[in-house]
């Protein structure tokens, strides 16, 4: 009787930015269920950083829990140091093979009164964090790779008090298909994931805790609810795992249908 075998292949590592918590801690814990390994990154909540590195390493995988500022791109070049050493005492390795820059910060305020000092820290850490950190790490990732960057769908549809949160996720989007042309050569594939509204603490956990917001979105979605970090968490997986590697370049909107 003829058997199929598979060789062995090398454990992937995702590099999570802001995966102490929400998405970003989701996106890791599915990622662990398809034996994929991460480094999740966090600015103050270490607490829940480890929790989630032991969770990972309770189910069977591994992983480490490093700090990051993405608002301040001078420690990127410190970080990535920190990264590489990372990888060779718990890997045995010299790259990383998934990136996902899902840290962020919300603000909620009308255009007319969303102050320069507000622009200025969404610019700091959606767009420049973004931008600047994948330029520090790209030497650290591995050839056919994978960098998934998070959006919002609030690119697609208006909703009053997001303007400046919204135009940064607009750059992120036409990033992504920057790198995507330009790391092309590398076999480095680069999409976005833009979430609609999600039951999370993001922007004070306003979708999650407020019923008559949570009511409205339902009412406005398709599936008929708001979305949970489950949704968007096995999304991202989904889009690094090898049935993926075509896609590229791409916006990928997980909305359940909002505003449709």
């Amino acid at each position: 009787m003829n058997t199929i075998t598979h060789p062995s292949k090398e454990t992937k590592i995702a590099l999570i930015t802001g995966g102490s918590r929400g998405l970003g801690r989701n996106t890791a814990l599915h990622l662990a269920r398809k034996a994929v390994d991460s480094i999740v990154t966090y600015r103050g909540g270490r607490a829940e950083a480890e929790a989630v590195v032991a969770e990972i390493i309770q189910a069977g995988g591994k992983a480490v829990a490093l700090h990051l500022e993405v608002g301040d791109s001078k420690s990127f070049c410190a970080f990535a140091e920190q990264l590489r050493n990372t990888l060779h005492r718990h890997w045995q390795r010299d790259t990383f093979d998934y990136l996902v820059n899902n840290a962020g910060i919300g603000i909620h305020a009308s255009f007319s009164e969303t102050s320069e000092a507000q622009f200025d820290e969404l610019v700091k850490v959606h767009l420049k964090g973004t931008f600047f950190l994948t330029q520090a790490l790209l030497p650290l990732l591995a050839d056919g790779g994978r960098i998934v960057n998070l959006s919002s769908g609030l690119t697609r549809f208006a909703l009053p008090g997001n303007a400046a949160y919204a135009a940064m996720k607009g750059g992120i989007e036409v990033l992504s298909r920057y790198l995507a042309k330009e790391l092309g050569g590398r076999r480095i594939t680069v999409n976005t994931v833009a979430p609609g509204a999600i039951e999370t603490d993001f922007g004070g956990g306003l979708v999650r805790d407020n019923a008559q917001v949570n009511a409205f979105i339902g009412g406005q979605t398709a599936l008929g609810r708001a979305g949970v970090p489950d949704d968007i968490g096995g999304a991202i997986a989904s889009l690094l795992s090898e049935d993926n590697r075509w896609i590229n370049g791409q916006r990928i909107e997980a909305s359940g249908g909002m505003f449709l």
